[in-house]
């Protein structure tokens, strides 16, 4: 112990726990959309596990009101130590602090696209729809199927199909508001929440959206490969039972695919050059 008075050790720890030495400053790297979050970097006065430069010894001494002339060699000598110390658990605490953040991003986010994953898409619903009943506005869920996405993978190989996922969802978030979430709810399936939105400018909009993607060819490797949606819209304008509007707007994209492979008449059929219906 340094022996302080009970003055200076109230002082002291004052000095330590308000951040007076080396108190870190952080950044975030941005990074791609679509990729997943390297981390936080961070930066700090002075160098981690070095003492601290003596002339802060004389802003903490100044602070805590030790005359100079109880600053023995000794006493300077236990300060630095001291300070060190704290520059030490400050910097493990900002360690900490970064892999909250990266836990924090994980547990919300797909591994493999980096948007939202089902659990933070239902958390951004319920929030929507808790605004939409208190505030007498709407919103709709667009439910998405990426068509033939087994087929893909069955023919071309599972990264040709991790790589598909990637484009359509590029695509979504290039066509979509800020204001507008997109998650990722299953394998093959996505969802969007547009706020604000009624049924009609709902459904015209989940039709842009797959037409861009039926517009914009997928490439891999020499290949050029045709993609499609198959989707389902739903209205919402109170804080309704989240799994029942889910439900709902997955039936109507089921309708809709089974309508198209009517349609088509062989849904099985297809080529080198495009992606079937089948899942």
């Amino acid at each position: 112990m340094l022996g302080f008075p009970g003055r200076q050790a109230v002082w002291l720890g004052f000095v330590i726990f308000s951040g007076w030495v080396g108190k870190p400053r952080m950044k975030v790297e941005k990074t791609n959309p679509l990729r997943r979050a390297s981390g936080v970097t961070s930066t700090a006065r002075g160098v981690p596990g070095q003492a601290a430069a003596p002339a802060e010894i004389e802003d903490v001494t100044s602070v805590m009101g030790i005359p100079e002339t109880e600053l023995t060699p000794k006493v300077r000598s236990a300060l630095l130590d001291l300070m060190a110390e704290v520059d030490r658990l400050r910097q493990e605490l900002l360690v900490f602090k970064e892999r909250v953040l990266l836990l924090e991003h994980e547990v919300d986010h797909d591994p493999l696209l980096a948007i939202a994953n089902r659990r933070a898409f239902v958390r951004h619903l319920a929030r929507m729809m808790s605004y939409a009943e208190r505030y007498g506005a709407c919103g709709c869920i667009l439910y998405f199927d990426l068509d033939g996405l087994k087929t893909l993978n069955d023919t071309e190989g599972h990264a040709a199909g991790d790589a598909a996922l990637g484009h359509v969802a590029q695509l979504f978030l290039n066509n979509i508001r800020e204001s507008d979430v997109l998650g990722r709810l299953g394998g093959d399936e996505f969802g969007v929440l547009l706020a604000q939105t009624g049924l009609k400018s709902g459904r015209e909009k989940a039709a842009i959206l797959a037409q861009k993607i039926e517009s914009s060819p997928f490439q891999w490797k020499e290949k050029t490969l045709s993609l499609s949606v198959s989707y389902g819209v739903y209205l919402f304008e109170s804080a309704e039972d989240i799994d029942s509007a889910l439900e709902a707007a997955d039936k109507e994209m089921y309708a809709q695919k089974r309508a198209r492979k009517a349609a088509k008449g062989n849904p099985d059929s297809g080529t080198s050059q495009a992606v079937d219906d089948g899942r």
